[in-house]
């Protein structure tokens, strides 16, 4: 057996720990709240069902776009390797950049707050939001510093508990329903209906987000070529299968004026199936649930600093794997402090309103590298079926939302991509 490079990650995942990753990456407090804003936007049954399929269409889009990607590039902090590869180091830069200041941190810090404010709630300790967050990033990240594996394994014990609650919802829901309230006849058309059915998409589109932090891990799957092609499309296909279920229950026991009606759906269908026991049943498995993706960026968006810091275009140190545990430490805790300067500042609301719009210029910038990697090596051993038309479709998907994200927000647009220029100065300073 070749004994790894001193300096280089221990690859000891496979493709159960992908799946897992994928679905952890994707499912957080969303799907316990969203629906109701996508049937304010649309109020029929049908539209509302088939808002979320098609947005479970575009994410398996983008997941099979992202598994050739990663068929080609299997490497420590995939999706920044691909843009790397794909276009240049400073592209690849700037998303490490927002990822570490903006996208990843910020939406940490509001997590994090989400799991302290239910948590507090259900046990009634006497502690501040802001500091219980703030210990779970620290005790999170002590404990992704002891290993990969113990990184992973708690990830993996977090997701099958809210897999858990998930269930219990759409079963405790599926004896009050009632089916009449699913009839899929749609109302109306024309371009008020057009115009309703994007706006609902775009916080379906940011529900389904979060599967391509997987690829972060790379370096550290036993088969990486072949595990994380597995454990994109094994984990979308999962998500979609439940967030159609769980819709399907909240319309069939809410019906899609009680669903718009309602900020907490779940608790809603819960109470009507269980009574208080329910409803605070429910509270706690949005608390898990919110715990498991904190726990999932923790284990994987420090690969990408880790890989920044490798190509000499991050502090040094952040490239330095531990001894024993085999970890880019450094870069976990990097992570971890940033998310906890966040949370205790309260600065989150804030950061999360920039996000959106430089998160999926990103997207769709990763979907393009696909073209231009079958332009230079021809296509993976895993090829994006349908391609170049489901690639393309993805790709301008992701545009869609970047220009609808501008015109409905330019102020926080504006500031996002200010963020994100001021890493073309930083990028600068490191390279010389």
């Amino acid at each position: 057996m070749t004994t790894p490079p001193e300096n280089s990650l221990a690859r000891r995942l496979g493709p159960f720990d992908a799946t897992m990753l994928v679905m952890g990456g994707i499912i957080g407090s969303g799907i316990f709240i969203n629906p109701y804003v996508v049937a304010r936007h649309v109020h029929t049954p049908f539209l509302i069902l088939l808002a979320w399929v098609a947005g479970g269409g575009i994410a398996l889009l983008g997941a099979f776009a992202y598994a050739e990607l990663a068929s080609l590039r299997p490497e420590t902090g995939g999706q920044y390797a691909y843009l790397r590869d794909a276009y240049h180091p400073s592209v690849a830069f700037l998303y490490g950049w927002a990822l570490l200041l903006v996208m990843q941190s910020g939406g940490m810090a509001a997590v994090a707050a989400t799991f302290a404010k239910y948590t507090v709630e259900l046990t009634g300790v006497p502690v501040a939001d802001s500091l219980l967050a703030a210990i779970t990033l620290a005790i999170l990240t002590v404990i992704n510093c002891l290993g990969v594996r113990s990184g992973t394994n708690t990830q993996n014990a977090l997701m099958l508990l809210k897999l858990a609650a998930i269930v219990v919802l759409i079963v405790a829901g599926a004896t009050v329903a009632n089916p009449a309230r699913l009839s899929l006849r749609h109302a109306g058309d024309g371009p008020s209906l057009l115009l309703r059915f994007g706006a609902a998409m775009t916080p379906v589109m940011f529900a389904y987000g979060g599967w391509q932090t997987a690829s972060f891990v790379s370096g550290e799957l036993r088969r990486p070529k072949r595990d994380l092609v597995v454990g994109l499309v094994a984990g979308v296909f999962g998500v979609i299968a439940v967030y159609v279920a769980v819709n399907v229950v909240c319309v069939g026991v809410l019906g899609a004026d009680g669903l718009a009606a309602t900020m907490t759906p779940a608790s809603a269908v819960m109470s009507r199936a269980l009574g208080a026991r329910g409803a605070r049943f429910i509270a706690a498995g949005i608390a898990v649930s919110t715990l498991g993706f904190l726990s999932q960026s923790m284990l994987t968006a420090p690969r990408v600093y880790y890989a920044m810091a490798k190509d000499g275009v991050f502090f040094r140190a952040v490239g330095r794997v531990s001894e024993g545990a085999r970890v880019p430490a450094v870069a976990i805790v990097l992570q971890g402090l940033v998310a906890i300067v966040i949370t205790l500042s309260g600065t989150y609301e804030q950061i999360l309103s920039y996000v959106v719009s430089v998160d999926f210029v990103f997207f769709g910038l990763t979907g393009a590298a696909v073209f231009v990697f079958r332009r230079r090596h021809g296509p993976g051993e895993f090829r994006t079926p349908g391609h170049p038309v489901t690639t393309a479709v993805f790709t301008l998907a992701c545009w869609a939302v970047v220009v609808a994200t501008i015109v409905q927000s330019p102020r926080d647009s504006a500031i996002g991509y200010a963020i994100l220029l001021a890493g073309l100065a930083a990028y600068g300073w490191w390279r010389r």
